[in-house]
C-alpha cells in the first residue's frame, strides 16, 4: 500500500515584483524599472535547527547605474521581515551593489543575492522589500506566508531546489553545502537552451523509519494538467540510510516538448511503498520539438484511424467534460456540421497540447472511459456519455469508492435525528421486521434509490469529494443531485429530496452522515 506522510514544509516559489518609476535623473541612462525574481527554501541542520534561504535574482538592464570613480554601479536596498502572529521574529536590512561595470551598455546580465538565516518551526509571514537607491521609484514590496516543520525525530525532505551549477567546494562560502558550490537557478521557466535540470534536496531521519540500511530516490518528470508520468525521465538511485542524507540530481530534458511540467522526488522502501515526495512546477520552452510534432500528418495519428464520422462525432462530443470553455465551444460546432478530416485533427491536436510526448496513450485511457460509461450509464434513449453518472466519471475518472443503494431504511428518533439502526440492501432486516418492531418514538425514513461516489482526491479541490446520484422515478435513470466538490451542484435540502420529503428540514439522516463521511 502506498503511504505518504505528511509533509509541513514551503515549496520553493517564483514571482515577479515590478514598480514603475517616477523619473529618477541621477544618470544618463534610460529611466528603468526595478524587476526581480524571488524564491526561497527551507532546510534543517542537525545540531542548529531549522533555517531558511532566500534568492533574489535582478536583471541589471532594468536597474539605474550610477557612476563610482572610472565604473557604474547599481544599488538595491532590501528589507527582510519575518513575524509571527504580529510579532516580529527578525529583521534584516542591508544594501545589495551589483557588479561593477565600465559602460552602461554593458548592462545586459543578472546578478543573485543569497540569504541564510535561522528560523523556528511553524507558520510565518516574510515580508521583502526591494527598493532602487538611485531611482525615485516607490518600494516594492513581496508577501509570502512560510510553513513548515522539522525536528530530530521525524523523516521529512527538505525544499527542492533547482540549481545552475554545482562544482566541488574549495573555499567555503554561502553557496557551500555538502561539499559543493551550488549556485541556486532562481526561475520556473527553462528555455531550449537548457538541455538538463540540476536540483538538490535533502532527507532527514529516514534512518529512524525504515530501519533498513538502503531507500531509494526516485526522480522523474510528469505533465502538470494531467499527472502523466514521462517514464523516459525517471531516475533512481540507491542511497544509504542516515540521519541527514544530500542528494543532487540531474534529468535530461533536451527531447522535452514546451508545455507546463512537474519535477517529481520520491523516496521509496525497499517494498516501493513512497515514504515521502515533493513535487517543484516549472514551463519548459522548446519550440523545436513541439514544431517536429505539430508537422505529424493526421493521417497517420491515431486520429486518423478513425475513419467514421459517427463514432468521431461521439468522441469528440465525450471530451467536453475535459475541455476547456474555448473547446467546447468548437466542440458543439463540429459535431453539428460534416468533415471527417477536420475532426481528426482536432481530436489530434486536442490530445497533443495536453502531452505532446504521449497524446495517444491519454487518448487511449480517456477512450476506455467513454466505452466505460456507455456500457455502463446509459439509458433507453440516452448513451452513457449524455448522463450525470457519465459526465462525471470522465471528468474526474473511476471513484475511488462507491456505495449502491436501492432500498435503504433508517430508523432514527424523530425527535433528535439520533441513529438507532440503518438497514441496506444487504442487510438481513426487512421491512416487515421494522413494523414487527416495537420501539417508543421511533420512525422509519425510506430513502429513494441512490449511488454515494467518493474520490479520494480531485485535482484543485480537497480531499474526499463526494457525489449523491438519486434514481428520482425509480426508472433506473439516476441524476446528480448533491456534491461538495467545486463547480458542482450543491442542494440545500437534497436529503429531504432523497427521503420524499419524510426527514424533517432541521434533521439530517443517515444518508447526510454517510455524505459527510465518505461511505
Amino acid at each position: 500500500m502506498k503511504r505518504i506522510l505528511p509533509l509541513f514544509l514551503a515549496i520553493v516559489m517564483a514571482l515577479t515584483a515590478t514598480a514603475e518609476n517616477l523619473g529618477f535623473q541621477g544618470s544618463a541612462q534610460e529611466q528603468k524599472h526595478l524587476t526581480a525574481v524571488f524564491s526561497y527554501a527551507t532546510f534543517y541542520h542537525p545540531q542548529t535547527g531549522p533555517y531558511l534561504e532566500t534568492y533574489l535574482s535582478f536583471d541589471a538592464w532594468n536597474l539605474n547605474f550610477v557612476k563610482h570613480g572610472d565604473a557604474y554601479q547599481a544599488t538595491v536596498e532590501v528589507i527582510i521581515t519575518i513575524s509571527q502572529k504580529d510579532s516580529i521574529e527578525l529583521v534584516k536590512k542591508y544594501n545589495l551593489n551589483s557588479p561593477k561595470i565600465m559602460s552602461l551598455d554593458n548592462s545586459h546580465f543578472n546578478f543573485l543575492d543569497m540569504q541564510r538565516m535561522a528560523i523556528a518551526n511553524g507558520i510565518h509571514d516574510m515580508s521583502i522589500t526591494l527598493r532602487d537607491l538611485n531611482s525615485n521609484d516607490e518600494p516594492v514590496v513581496i508577501k509570502q506566508q512560510l510553513a513548515f516543520y522539522y525536528d530530530r525525530k521525524h523523516p521529512a525532505l527538505s525544499s527542492v531546489q533547482m540549481m545552475s551549477s554545482a562544482k566541488p567546494t574549495t573555499t567555503p562560502n554561502i553557496l557551500s553545502r555538502s561539499g559543493y558550490d551550488m549556485e541556486p537557478y532562481v526561475n520556473d521557466f527553462l528555455p531550449e537552451q537548457i538541455n538538463q535540470i540540476h536540483y538538490y534536496y535533502e532527507i532527514y531521519n529516514i534512518n529512524r523509519e525504515t530501519r533498513k540500511p538502503f531507500v531509494y530516490a526516485v526522480s522523474y518528470i510528469e505533465i502538470l494538467e494531467t499527472g502523466k508520468v514521462l517514464e523516459a525521465t525517471q531516475s533512481v538511485q540507491k542511497l544509504a540510510t542516515d540521519t541527514l542524507i544530500p542528494f543532487f540530481g540531474s534529468l535530461d530534458i533536451a527531447t522535452l516538448p514546451s508545455g507546463n511540467y512537474n519535477l517529481v522526488v520520491e523516496l521509496r522502501n525497499e517494498s516501493n511503498d513512497i515514504m515521502l515526495y515533493r513535487r517543484v512546477p516549472f514551463f519548459r520552452s522548446n519550440p523545436s520539438v513541439a514544431d517536429i510534432v505539430d508537422q505529424t500528418p493526421v493521417s497517420l495519428t491515431f486520429a486518423g484511424q478513425i475513419q467514421n464520422e459517427a463514432t468521431l462525432n461521439e468522441y469528440i462530443e465525450a471530451l467536453a467534460p475535459i475541455a476547456n470553455e474555448m473547446e467546447r465551444r468548437d466542440i458543439y460546432d463540429l459535431i453539428r456540421r460534416p468533415g471527417l478530416e477536420e475532426k481528426q485533427l482536432f481530436l489530434y491536436k486536442f490530445w497533443v497540447k495536453r502531452s505532446p510526448i504521449d497524446a495517444e496513450s491519454l487518448w487511449r485511457d480517456y477512450r476506455d472511459r467513454i466505452e466505460y460509461v456507455n456500457a455502463n450509464f446509459s439509458w433507453p434513449k440516452t448513451k452513457g456519455i449524455h448522463t450525470d453518472r457519465g459526465r462525471v466519471y470522465l471528468q474526474y475518472g473511476p471513484p475511488d469508492f462507491v456505495r449502491d443503494e436501492k432500498n435503504f431504511v433508517s430508523i432514527r428518533y424523530m425527535g433528535g435525528g439520533v441513529n438507532v439502526h440503518t438497514i441496506g440492501d444487504n442487510d438481513n432486516f426487512h421491512v416487515k421486521d421494522l413494523q414487527a418492531a416495537k420501539v417508543d418514538n421511533q420512525g422509519q425514513i425510506f430513502y429513494l434509490p441512490y449511488q454515494l461516489w467518493r474520490y479520494n482526491q480531485i485535482p484543485g479541490d480537497d480531499p474526499n469529494r463526494c457525489f449523491i446520484f438519486w434514481d428520482e422515478f425509480r426508472s433506473g435513470f439516476y441524476k446528480l443531485l448533491n456534491s461538495n466538490a467545486k463547480g458542482e451542484v450543491r442542494e440545500a435540502k437534497w436529503e429531504q429530496r432523497l427521503s420524499q420529503q419524510q426527514l424533517n428540514e432541521d434533521l439530517q439522516g443517515e444518508v447526510g452522515d454517510q455524505f459527510e463521511r465518505g461511505y
